[in-house]
C-alpha cells in the first residue's frame, strides 16, 4: 500500500513537472510579437509566441488548440544546429518551419501527425523553428529559401 502511494506521488509530481492540460500559465494571453513570412505570393504576416528560454521550448504548443491562421510560436535557439521535433501531446497539425540564423527557411515540415512522438529534422542548421496551423504554409505559398521577417533573425 505504501509503496502504491508513494508511486501515485510520484507520477503526478512527474506529470506537473512536463506540464499538463493546465500547466500554460501564457493560454489565450500570451504575449505575441509580429513575424512576416515573404514568399513569391507577397508578405504574410502572423503574431507570434516566442519560446527562447528551455522550458518554454519543452512546452511548446502542448494541450493547445488549433492556432488561428494569424498565429504561431517561434523558438528560439542560442546555437544554429540540427534541430528536431515531436508533436508529443499537441492535439492538432501543425506546420513546422525551420530557419537558419538570416532568416531563410531551411526546410518545413508540412501538416504534422498530432500526438506523434516521431522525431522531425531540420535536415540543416536551423537557429529558429515556427510552428504555424498544419497547412497554412502551403496556403501562402511558403517554400524553403522564402524569408522570415523578425528581429530574432537581425533583418526586420
Amino acid at each position: 500500500m505504501r509503496l502504491g502511494l508513494v508511486l501515485l506521488l510520484s507520477m503526478t509530481t512527474l506529470a506537473a513537472c512536463n506540464g499538463g492540460p493546465d500547466s500554460n500559465p501564457q493560454g489565450d494571453q500570451a504575449t505575441t510579437e509580429p513575424l512576416t513570412i515573404v514568399t513569391s505570393s507577397g508578405r504574410h504576416a502572423f503574431q507570434v509566441e516566442i519560446a527562447d528560454d528551455e522550458a518554454e521550448r519543452q512546452r511548446g504548443l502542448m494541450y493547445r488548440p488549433p492556432l488561428a491562421d494569424d498565429r504561431g510560436m517561434l523558438f528560439e535557439f542560442p546555437v544554429a544546429e540540427e534541430q528536431r521535433f515531436w508533436m508529443h501531446n499537441t492535439p492538432s497539425s501543425l506546420d513546422i518551419i525551420y530557419i537558419a540564423p538570416d532568416g531563410r527557411i531551411v526546410s518545413i515540415a508540412r501538416n504534422t501527425t498530432p500526438n506523434s512522438e516521431t522525431s522531425i529534422p531540420s535536415y540543416g542548421a536551423a537557429k529558429g523553428v515556427l510552428e504555424l496551423r498544419g497547412g497554412r504554409a502551403a496556403e501562402i505559398g511558403a517554400n524553403p529559401g522564402d524569408q522570415i521577417v523578425h528581429p530574432f533573425f537581425g533583418n526586420d
